[in-house]
């Protein structure tokens, strides 16, 4: 069983470039407006719509703090902030853009037994 979650956006084209350039999707189907990516296990699709969807967070989930801290090398432009230890959900997380305006989050969970 699996899922995908579906964004309207204005620019299809720029939106889909992101994704896969910066971020590492890749493409999994075509559609006649929609295109979905994947990556590792998380599917999502964006769409050519008048508005673009901006409510909700898409969260990308790493093994390591090294993999969240390289995707913020990759993306410091973007970031709204550097890496940070998130104490209550025991995370290591920072949060970026995409070109929409859309809320991307980028983290490991955190182990008794890590350290940074």
């Amino acid at each position: 069983m699996a899922g995908i979650v579906f964004f309207g956006t204005e620019s299809l084209e720029p939106i889909v470039d992101f994704y896969v350039a910066e971020i590492g999707a890749e493409r999994w189907l075509e559609q006649p407006d929609c295109t979905i990516l994947t990556y590792d296990n998380l599917l999502i699709g964006f769409c050519a719509r008048e508005n673009a969807d901006m409510d909700g967070t898409i969260t990308f989930v790493f093994d390591t703090v090294n993999e969240v801290d390289a995707m913020y090398d990759r993306l410091t432009d973007r970031a709204l902030g550097e890496p940070v230890e998130n104490d209550r959900y025991r995370i290591y997380q920072f949060f970026a853009e995409d070109p929409d305006g859309r809320t991307l989050e980028f983290q490991t969970f955190r182990h008794e037994t890590d350290s940074i």
